[in-house]
C-alpha cells in the first residue's frame, strides 16, 4: 500500500464518477465483524500474545471459579485477553459490558420496559385481539424484559459464558461491592417475572435474536462464567472485592515484547522505517508517555517502508498517530 490522498480537501467530487477513487482496504484489526468471522487472520484474538505470568493467572482464574482483574495502561492488550481464552476454550461469542460512572449492576442484569408493556396492551385492548394463550389479561411480558451482560453469562449452560467488564475502575464507588453477591450465588431474580402467574417465561437475552426460559423469575447458572475485569488503575477497590478476584497486573513492554505484536499484526518486517517507529514508541513509554500499542499499529500500517516518501509529512502524520493519551 501507498500513501494516496483519497480526500483532497476541496468537498468537489469529479464531474466523472469513473474517477472516484476506491477506498483502500482497512486494516486487519479494522475489518468488519462479518468479514473477520471468515477470515480467522484478521481477528484480533488470533494474533493476541500473552503477556509473561498471564497463561498462569487465567489458568488460576478458571480453576478457582473466579473472575480475573487485568490492570495495566490503556492499550496494553487487557480487553483482548478474554476473546482469547473463549475462541481457545470455544465459550462462544463474549458478552460485553463496557462501565461508566452510570453503570447500575440492574442494567448489568436485566431491564424491563413497563412503558412498552404498557403501550402494547393498550394497542391490543384498544384492535380486540386476545391472547390466545388464556391470558387475555396479560401481555407477553417476556417480550419486555432483556437480560443484560451480566444476566446472559449466569443462564444455565453446558459450558461457561465468558464475560468483560471493561474498565471497572470508571464505575460508581459502590458497583465493585454491588457485584459481589451476584458473583457470589451466581444467580438473581426477576421481580416482574417471579410475580406473574406464568412460571416459565422467554425473555430476550444479550445474545442477538437470543432468547431463554426464565422459571419463576430465577436466573442460576449452571456453570460460573469466565470473566474478565479490567482497570487502568485510577482508584483502589475494597478489599473484600479484590479478595475475590485473581489480580495481574500488565507488565511493562519490552522492544522486542512490540516487534512480535507488530509482525503478529502485520506480517515481519525489515525496513527501517518501522524499527524506528517501534523505537520512539518505546521511548515514549519509557519517558512516562501515555500511549497505547493499537497507535504504534496504525503509525506501522501507514507509515512502514517508503509508504511516505516526503519527510516533513512522515513526520507530520507520525506526530499525529502517537500523541499521548493523557491518562486515559
Amino acid at each position: 500500500m501507498s500513501w494516496t490522498p483519497y480526500y483532497r480537501g476541496t468537498g468537489v467530487p469529479p464531474k466523472d464518477r469513473a474517477e472516484l477513487p476506491k477506498l483502500p482496504a482497512p486494516p486487519p484489526w479494522r475489518a468488519p465483524a462479518r468479514q473477520q468471522e471468515t477470515d480467522s487472520r484478521k481477528d484480533p484474538a488470533t494474533t493476541y500474545r500473552p503477556a509473561p505470568g498471564l497463561v498462569d493467572a487465567v489458568n488460576a482464574a478458571l480453576h478457582l471459579r473466579r473472575p480475573l482483574l487485568l490492570t495495566g495502561r490503556a492499550g496494553s492488550g487487557k480487553t483482548t485477553v478474554i476473546r482469547h481464552i473463549a475462541d481457545e476454550l470455544d465459550l462462544g461469542k463474549v458478552l460485553h459490558w463496557h462501565i461508566t460512572s452510570r453503570s447500575t449492576l440492574a442494567d448489568a442484569l436485566y431491564r424491563y420496559d413497563a412503558l412498552g408493556r404498557i403501550h402494547a396492551h393498550n394497542l391490543r385492548a384498544l384492535n380486540g385481539k386476545p391472547r390466545p394463550d388464556g391470558y387475555d389479561h396479560e401481555d407477553d411480558i417476556g417480550e419486555f424484559v432483556q437480560l443484560g451482560p451480566l444476566g446472559t453469562a449466569l443462564l444455565p449452560s453446558d459450558r461457561p459464558r465468558a464475560l468483560l467488564i471493561d474498565e471497572i475502575d470508571k464505575s460508581d464507588l459502590d458497583l465493585p461491592s454491588d457485584l459481589l453477591d451476584v458473583l457470589e450465588r451466581g444467580g438473581f431474580e426477576i421481580p416482574e417475572l417471579a410475580r406473574h402467574p406464568k412460571p416459565d417465561i422467554q425473555a430476550r437475552t444479550a445474545d442477538k435474536d437470543g432468547k431463554h426460559a426464565i422459571a419463576h423469575g430465577w436466573v442460576q447458572c449452571t456453570e460460573f462464567p469466565v470473566i474478565v475485569l479490567t482497570s487502568n488503575g485510577e482508584r483502589d477497590f475494597p478489599a473484600p472485592f479484590l479478595r475475590r478476584c485473581i489480580r495481574f497486573e500488565m507488565p511493562p513492554v519490552s522492544q522486542d515484547t512490540l516487534t512480535e505484536i507488530v509482525a503478529a499484526h502485520l506480517g515481519n518486517f525489515e525496513d527501517s522505517a518501522t524499527a524506528t517507529l517501534v523505537q520512539n514508541f518505546l521511548k515514549k513509554l519509557n519517558d512516562g508517555e501515555y500511549v497505547a500499542i493499537d497507535q504504534l499499529l496504525n503509525a506501522v500500517y501507514l507509515l512502514r517502508g517508503d509508504q511516505v516518501p516526503d519527510l516533513d509529512q512522515r513526520q507530520s502524520l507520525q506526530d499525529m498517530l502517537l500523541q499521548g493519551l493523557g491518562r486515559g
